[in-house]
């Protein structure tokens, strides 16, 4: 049985971690995996969505404990004085810089890695009997692959803080409350709604979506002078695609748009 389910129906691209004996913990022939999941998803113009979740009762319990007191994976390279790691092709650094948007659908628990993971995808809806497990603190470590920078960004300082600081586990509604997740969901319908969501996405103009998606991620480095020219000049180019004609002439003759990412 594959470690990591990849399918796609329509526009909507679904990664699914498998491992639910093991509460989807992260091997490292999963990183690889998920990394080409990721990349192959995103070159895909037929894709326009991404929806990531875990099979069985969990999301991820993070990094494979097992691999690693076995001196396997990540920990274990780092424990074995390597001179250089590289962060470009891991799953948390393509998450980051694809184009696609990804909506994570946690379905169970989320810790460690699993929570970075979470972390670094566009947006997330949690299942109202999933839980995210910050336990970082209690465990000598820092979150290794993100956390560290979306937390800040997603919550504000002190709230980072107090999620990274405490470690304490987060049920669902305690994360809508301090705006970590975008949306609670009952566990039943947790699926369909994840994909009613990405359905919706799938269903606006895949060139603007990705341009917006893009311009985000500039923007959180951008002063504002050069963030704004740079989105006229997405916008000029946006004006010449067929997508934003459909998208005017659907408004005036008061139709949905049928567009085609072109």
């Amino acid at each position: 049985m594959a470690d990591l389910l990849y399918e796609k129906s329509g526009h909507v691209g679904r990664v699914t971690l498998n491992r639910p004996d093991r509460m989807n913990a992260i091997s490292p022939a999963m990183l690889d995996e998920l990394t080409r999941a990721l990349e192959d998803a995103d070159r895909d113009r037929d894709v326009r969505v991404i929806v990531m979740t875990g099979a069985g009762r969990g999301f991820c319990s993070g990094l494979d404990l097992k691999d690693s007191a076995a001196g396997k994976g990540i920990t274990g390279a780092l424990s074995g004085g390597v001179t250089h790691l590289g962060t470009r092709h891991l799953p948390t650094t393509v998450l980051f810089e694809i184009d696609t948007p990804v909506i994570c659908a946690i379905n169970g628990a989320a810790a460690g890695y699993g929570f970075d993971l979470a972390l670094g995808c566009d947006m997330r809806l949690m299942s109202d009997q999933a839980k995210l497990i910050p336990g970082f603190a209690k465990r000598g470590i820092v979150p290794e692959s993100g956390g560290t920078w979306y937390l800040p960004r997603l919550v504000g300082w002190a709230r980072a803080c107090e999620i990274a600081f405490l470690g304490d586990d987060l049920n669902a509604a305690k994360a809508r409350e301090l705006g970590v997740v975008n949306a609670v969901v009952p566990a039943a319908e947790l699926e369909a709604e994840t994909m009613r969501w990405a359905e919706k996405i799938a269903s606006n103009a895949p060139l603007a979506i990705v341009a917006m998606k893009r311009l985000f991620r500039h923007g959180l480095t951008e002063d504002f002078s050069s963030h704004s020219h740079h989105v006229l000049m997405q916008l000029l180019t946006l004006f010449r695609s067929d997508d934003f004609k459909e998208g005017m002439l659907a408004y005036m003759e008061r139709r949905p748009a049928q567009f085609t990412g072109r």
